[in-house]
């Protein structure tokens, strides 16, 4: 396809190892794990099953949210299919990721938002739902700049090719990876955005995971072999003093998280002092279990 950026079946899942790491987050028969609507989200034929009918609308967009931690730095992996019951064709739904819980009576979560849809302009976009809106069309390849301003730099294939991939009322393959404030979303092996967020008051670093049934038309959402895998992380602003850091680990209790800190190199070593998740970045090296923080110093060794 020409102009598109195509990734391969093997580059993405291959029978070799590549799944090495991933965990599944939905076990094909219940949604253990997974919190809804009662009435909107239910298992059918082993997978994720959402829908809305005449009886039975969405008063407004409402989501399944995954119960079992944040997500930061990962990569998923799952298929969708969209339905739309209805005499327009309407059908929309999105992976909702590192996102927050606006209306947790009616399970409304806004945040970075990987679109699905029956229609043919926003599967693959970047949404963010309850806030900025379209971050990258499909097809773009974004800067959103530290002033919170959205300028493309690039293209990774025109859209109505990347669209021409996706299989209308079929099983699609999505894949969705945030590392750092990169982020970027492939549908079917063709990558559909690529955004590096640097507008530091809005982003999110982490957050839940959720899937969202669109308020609307009759339609049906489903979602099947969803899997994720960590990706521990940091990145270091040398431009602050002390030089800051946010530490994204990939095992261990605050897996997903990220962990504000500051950091300092001099001829005699190298020390770090963060804090806990939900915490404030330490503005100076000191500790103490009232503090929340860890301080972690080496020293050079002498020749």
């Amino acid at each position: 396809m020409a102009g598109a950026v195509l990734i391969t079946p093997a580059a993405l899942v291959s029978a070799a190892g590549a799944e090495a790491g991933f965990q599944k987050i939905f076990n094909g028969k219940d949604l253990t794990g997974w919190q809804g609507h009662p009435k909107l989200w239910s298992v059918k034929g082993g997978a994720i099953t959402g829908q809305t009918t005449p009886e039975n609308p969405a008063k407004g967009n409402t989501f399944l949210i995954w119960t079992n931690g944040p997500v930061g730095d990962f990569e998923l992996r799952c298929s969708y299919k969209l339905v739309p019951n209805n005499p327009i064709g309407f059908a929309n739904s999105g992976v909702q990721y590192r996102s927050k819980v606006v209306d947790p009576a009616y399970w409304v979560v806004g945040g970075y938002q990987a679109d699905m849809e029956a229609g043919k302009k926003y599967s693959g976009i970047l949404y963010e739902e309850k806030f900025r809106g379209i971050l990258a069309e499909r097809g773009e390849k974004v800067v959103c700049t530290k002033d919170c301003n959205k300028e493309v730099v690039g293209s990774l294939g025109k859209s109505e090719e990347i669209q021409a991939a996706i299989k209308p009322e079929n099983w699609n393959d999505y894949v969705i990876i945030a590392q750092g404030n990169h982020l970027q979303h492939f549908i079917n092996g063709h990558q559909t955005v690529d955004v590096t967020d640097d507008c530091e008051s809005k982003r999110a670093m982490s957050g839940v995971l959720a899937l969202q049934l669109h308020a609307g038309q009759p339609m049906t959402v489903q979602f099947k072999d969803l899997r994720i895998k960590n990706r521990g992380s940091f990145t270091v602003d040398p431009s602050k003093s002390p030089g800051q850091m946010d530490i994204r680990p990939e095992t261990g209790p605050d897996a997903g998280e990220s962990l504000p800190g500051i950091y300092e190199m001099t001829p005699e070593g190298f020390r770090i002092c963060y804090a806990r998740p939900g915490g404030q970045r330490p503005a100076s090296f000191s500790t103490g279990e009232e503090a929340g923080r860890l301080l972690i110093a080496y020293k050079r060794q002498k020749p």
